[in-house]
């Protein structure tokens, strides 16, 4: 059987009975915490920018773009979404696989829901924790040099399951849907090297994409066979031709949505262990970020690529989001890292920078593969007090999850932050549709109170 064939299985085999009660209440956390991200991003400045441009591929006002009045064709509303939500670094992740699945996954899935209108709340929720299995089971993998943006590359596949789900496909569509994708499928690692906010952009071409493969699929469109495993298939190309492995026999017996670590920090997920571990010490010494002489973080290889990057003149806002020698400096000196801490003044605040330049990133040696954790912290005050301190669990993660409390503080402050003036009312009833989701009928009514 090819991989293609199990994914393909598995998504259209599973329905709603067969997800355990812990998947059905993440998949609602996260579909809440999607919603919300989305929201948020509609009010930065790229996401503006890449409406206007969105207004020009088409008038079909097929679905909704969050945090706007703003209705595209399905595609086009897919694209703005995906970029919508990744562009603040506030959405959910899994640690392991390193793949933002939701942020893929969701935007898709919504513009084909609103599309078609005829979408229950279990079936959306089944898709969703489907098409998470999909993206995560291809993260999972041993596979060497990290040069492509896997959050972005992995989601487009998961997008392309819950998809597939949703429209019914037969498995040979389906299959011929995951080739379709792989024609497509793309995100580079430069815009990240670079600070760029091309970067969230690739999510938006992946969850574009999927939706253009799930209607060219139904036409009857040919895909590939070994998508994933052929000499030149996705792991060959995107993954230095490492496979899925276990991870495939896992399919099923695991649901990866109930894995997904909660952002509580708009920041990258690799800058967290920093955060929490600085705010930590803060509190259990009573320090000020005055007192700080020196900080010094050693993690994994994959931290150093992912966040050890110099302090540069004129930060942009994507950079600086995945620098954690700024992130940290913002956590010492305001005791939290919110979405508004972001702005022109802060990036070029001198007390800030002044700080953050005495904050090391470095690598241990001795903690082998790609992994975010564990991370070792040193404080050192300007007195001569030094604090170490070990990181191996971070708030957010699974094993240490947001309070409902937290996940609902986070909610309505990235509602704040929608580009429309977004009525409070729409907020409370996002939150008590989504808690009974499964009961729903349409899934169109949730949707569009997420928009002006």
């Amino acid at each position: 059987m090819t991989v293609a064939e199990r994914l393909a299985q598995h998504v259209l085999a599973t329905r709603y009975e067969a997800l355990p009660a812990v998947a059905v209440a993440a998949t609602k956390t996260f579909l809440l915490d999607a919603l919300s991200v989305g929201i948020a991003g509609s009010g930065d400045p790229l996401s503006r920018r890449v409406r206007t441009a969105a207004r020009q591929w088409g008038e079909a006002p097929e679905a909704t773009v969050l945090g706007t009045d703003l209705r595209l064709p399905a595609p086009a509303a897919a694209l703005v979404n995906a970029q919508q939500m990744h562009c603040q670094e506030f959405d959910c992740v899994h640690e392991d696989a390193i793949v933002h699945a939701m942020s893929v996954v969701t935007p898709a899935a919504l513009a084909w829901a609103e599309r078609a209108d005829g979408v229950t709340g279990r079936d959306l929720l089944t898709a969703l924790a489907l098409g998470v299995d999909v993206a995560v089971t291809l993260g999972l993998n041993p596979g060497g040099a990290w040069r492509f943006f896997r959050p972005a590359t992995a989601g487009a596949f998961g997008a392309v399951a819950a998809l597939g789900h949703l429209a019914r496909l037969d498995p040979a569509a389906l299959i011929d849907a995951f080739g379709i994708m792989l024609g497509q499928v793309s995100g580079t690692m430069q815009p990240h090297a670079e600070g760029r906010g091309l970067l969230p952009l690739q999510m938006g071409f992946n969850a574009r994409s999927a939706v253009m493969t799930l209607d060219l699929a139904q036409a009857g469109v040919e895909g590939t066979r070994e998508t994933f495993e052929g000499e030149r298939g996705y792991f060959a190309l995107f993954e230095g031709g490492a496979d899925a492995g276990a991870a495939l026999a896992e399919l099923g017996h695991r649901f990866r949505i109930a894995e997904l670590s909660h952002k509580p920090y708009p920041s990258g997920r690799a800058t967290h262990g920093l955060v929490d571990g600085l705010l930590r010490l803060r509190d259990r010494h009573r320090f000020s970020a005055d007192e700080v002489e020196r900080v010094v973080l050693l993690g994994s290889p994959l931290i150093a690529q992912l966040v050890a990057r110099p302090l540069v003149p004129d930060m942009s806002v994507s950079y600086a989001r995945l620098c954690a020698r700024f992130v940290g400096a913002v956590a010492l000196r305001r005791g939290t890292v919110r979405l508004d801490h972001f702005s022109q003044e802060d990036l070029a605040d001198p007390a800030t920078l002044e700080l953050a330049a005495r904050i090391d990133v470095g690598i241990d040696q001795s903690i082998a593969g790609r992994v975010l954790l564990p991370q070792s912290l040193l404080v050192q005050l300007k007195s001569g007090a030094v604090y170490p301190c070990t990181v191996t669990d971070v708030l957010g993660s699974p094993t240490r999850p947001l309070s409902r409390e937290q996940a609902l503080a986070k909610f309505w402050a990235c509602i704040e932050q929608s580009a429309c003036a977004l009525a409070r009312d729409n907020g409370a009833r996002v939150i008590e549709l989504v808690d009974r989701l499964e009961m729903l009928e349409s899934v169109v009514p949730l949707i569009r109170l997420c928009a002006d």
